[in-house]
């Protein structure tokens, strides 16, 4: 029996498989989609059986080697999932290794000595009728701790063995009165908050559900458009509920793990325990164990964050994202795959529906939808008596004249008057730390990172100034190493500086924040938004994690600090996100009976991006975007794929752009457009130069062999790096 092994070593001059023989007590193991341990060269290595061929090894012109051992005792990869990686591997230009291993738990990648096991708990139960334990206890009353057990044991079907004396187990296991039995414990514990909330569809939302119950066996994408507390979760749950009744399961993606646990909560609710979790906040026994339940079939729905689009369901009915536009479903390391992209594969592959959530969808989305490429489900109202918050606009220009840099008076005001009633409060701040760089006030000398071209965000809390792009670390400077100065001033306002100056203002307001450095412990996501939501805080201060989904009854006042923040990224896309995170935190106000307001602070404040967050109005802004993208040749008119140039080397790296820009050029449809070589915005990362070309086309039969000829040209040469990124979150 021969086999075709796909080793785990991921670099593109071994993307291919290698045949092994299997010995003959490995035989019935043996299977495709199954991991082996494999002799390659010196090296022991994991791989993926891909093919089992019935090729005689006389017909090899080389010896073959055996396998090892077979590491699985059933597929790690089903057909689907061997499928799905083919896929990923031609569309995101990366190996077929890497495809496969993007799709798995840790536990499950092929990486020898990868040991995360099975958590198991001893149990004792009776092994014997009861009358026959009866009579014993009545002959053995000197046995005293052998009674208590058994006695204990008439009355619980099984109890821990580590409540009772290991001697006092063993004699009774041998004795054949009791037996042991070992159960396997999952590690995950979701803490539910038992909520009582009867769902009554709206009409509007009924006839959304019915729309898509109608088609469960359709393979249709659903653009579902909804206004910020519009209800699409209660859709959603709608929807659901007539999958798991057809006896299928559903994948249900939530773009940040700060929404999981409200998810969750509201599915496990209405649904109970069949609910698998799948993100990066687990630990790596936990992502197992999850995994695990899946393949055996022990829930019916998987939520989870981007890479929850793999969970291996072998009757799936339905796929949900949610927050559609979100720029998270996108992976930016290797592999550059999409999660709506898998989405659709999947859909077709199950032939049923993906459904799109949103309140502010991307460009893309909603392009297809009004072309009918998607079909355009809307909610256009609230729920209830809740209403769209009012907007109030402030320039911040005016109030840097009055002295409040930060604070507008009305945001102050309206801070103060929400603290009063008992209100509860969300501040958005578009930046984590302390401060944004530290600049020396007499040579203009920024500490910045060496390995980077970043300057350093000082961390109060730490003392310390970090690297958001590398990692990199340094205690705070009090002198300019330039100039010998001591006038080091920090410039920029982060989440920290922020939570400083409002104990200072508002010193009774119970204060939280949420950003990446108070939410890197495990659970911390989940515990201040269930604190939060039990009103054990008055204003939650955070960044973006903050901004989806969140649903916070007493919430009534949104204040934006910096609304500029994301205008001022040079990017194509900086008018839309500035748009989405403005109108989604802002959909965070008064989303039950009381009124909510939001202001947001602004130094742009005729920006279109930003006046039609005040109406309300995504059509309008729809609009005019689309219009200066048009102008300029940008997505949804033109397809973008970004080729990135990497080298230690500053010269080199240059150089070699400068050739496959005129490659491209050459070999591309006169009417793609090809754009550079330029430094990448980020030009200098963990001492890597960065360089670009961006390719524009409608449509181009020759571009992926072209593309493919510049990654084999490169893929020996040690000195340059090429990346290829189709439809990049960035430029």
């Amino acid at each position: 029996m021969i086999v075709s092994v796909l080793t785990s070593i991921g670099v593109e001059a071994l993307n291919k498989t290698f045949s092994y023989v299997v010995p003959e007590h490995l035989k019935e193991k043996a299977k495709v989609g199954c991991r082996v341990l494999i002799p390659f060269g010196p090296q022991r290595l994991e791989g993926f059986i891909l093919k089992i061929d019935n090729k005689s090894v006389d017909e090899f012109e080389y010896k073959l080697k055996n396998i090892i051992d077979v590491v699985d005792d059933f597929p790690v990869l089903n057909n689907e999932l061997l499928n799905l990686g083919e896929y990923i591997s031609k569309t995101t230009f990366c190996t077929l290794i890497n495809a496969y291993q993007v799709m798995l738990p840790t536990a499950l990648k092929a990486k020898e000595k990868n040991n995360i096991s099975i958590k198991t708990k001893s149990y004792i139960s009776l092994n014997q009728k009861i009358n026959i334990i009866k009579e014993y206890i009545n002959n053995n009353q000197r046995s005293k701790r052998q009674i208590e057990l058994l006695e204990s044991l008439l009355k619980n079907d099984k109890l821990e063995k580590s409540l009772f004396d290991s001697a006092v187990v063993k004699t009774l296991v041998e004795k054949d009165l009791i037996k042991v039995i070992i159960e396997e414990v999952y590690r995950f514990k979701n803490n539910v908050i038992k909520e009582n909330k009867k769902i009554v569809l709206t009409e509007k939302q009924q006839e959304i559900a019915n729309e898509i119950i109608d088609n469960l066996n359709n393979d249709i994408t659903y653009l579902l458009y909804g206004v910020t507390g519009s209800g699409k979760t209660e859709v959603y749950i709608e929807v659901i509920k007539k999958v798991i009744e057809d006896n299928k399961q559903v994948i249900m993606l939530v773009p940040e793990i700060s929404l999981t646990p409200q998810m969750v909560n509201r599915f496990t609710n209405v649904f109970g325990d069949k609910i698998a979790v799948l993100h990066s906040g687990l630990s790596n026994g936990e992502k197992y164990d999850e995994y695990r339940k899946i393949l055996n079939d022990e829930v019916d729905i998987v939520i989870g964050a981007r890479s929850a689009i793999f969970a291996p369901f072998k009757k799936l009915g339905a796929i949900i994202i949610d927050e559609e536009h979100t720029s998270s479903y996108k992976q930016d390391n290797h592999p550059r795959y999409h999660a709506i992209d898998i989405a659709k594969v999947r859909s077709k592959t199950h032939s049923c529906p993906l459904i799109l959530g949103s309140a502010t969808p991307s460009l893309e989305s909603y392009a297809r939808a009004k072309k009918g490429v998607y079909k355009l489900l809307e909610l256009k109202t609230r729920v209830g008596k809740s209403k769209l918050p009012i907007v109030k606009i402030v320039d911040m220009k005016d109030e840097i004249k009055q002295g409040n840099s930060t604070f507008s008076k009305e945001l102050s005001k309206d801070i103060k008057d929400r603290l009063e009633k008992g209100e509860q409060i969300i501040l958005l701040l578009n930046r984590r730390g302390y401060s944004t760089f530290v600049t020396c006030k007499d040579c203009g000398f920024t500490h910045k990172c060496p390995n980077c071209d970043i300057s350093l965000t000082y961390h109060k809390t730490t003392n310390t100034m970090r690297c958001h792009y590398c990692g990199y670390g340094d205690k705070m400077l009090y002198t300019c190493p330039e100039c010998g100065g001591r006038e080091l001033k920090n410039l920029g306002t982060g989440t920290q500086k922020i939570e400083e100056e409002l104990n200072l203002l508002y010193p009774n307001a119970r204060i939280i924040r949420m950003d990446v450095d108070t939410t890197s412990k495990k659970g911390s996501h989940e515990k201040i938004i269930n604190d939060f939501k039990q009103e054990k805080y008055d204003i939650l201060l955070g960044t973006q994690m903050i901004a989806k989904g969140l649903d916070f009854p007493k919430v009534t006042l949104v204040g934006v600090i910096n609304a500029d923040t994301s205008l001022n990224i040079p990017d194509f896309r900086s008018g839309e996100r500035t748009f989405e995170l403005l109108s989604q935190v802002a959909g965070r106000a008064g989303r039950s009976d009381m009124e909510g307001k939001v202001v947001i602070q602004t130094y742009n404040p005729e920006h279109y991006s930003i006046n039609y967050t005040r109406s309300h109005d995504y059509e309008a802004f729809y609009q005019r975007e689309m219009f200066i993208r048009k102008q300029m040749s940008y997505p949804p008119y033109y397809y973008i794929t970004l080729v990135r140039i990497l080298s230690k080397d500053y010269v080199k790296g240059m150089e070699e752009s400068r050739k496959i820009s005129d490659y491209l050029k050459k070999h591309l449809n006169n009417d793609t457009i090809v754009l550079g070589p330029t430094t990448s915005i980020m030009y200098k990362i963990n001492n890597v130069y960065r360089y670009q070309c961006i390719i524009k086309y409608k449509k181009d039969d020759k571009l992926n062999d072209t593309l493919i000829k510049i990654i084999n040209h490169y893929k020996i040469n040690k000195n340059i790096n090429v990346e290829i990124d189709n439809n990049p979150n960035k430029l």
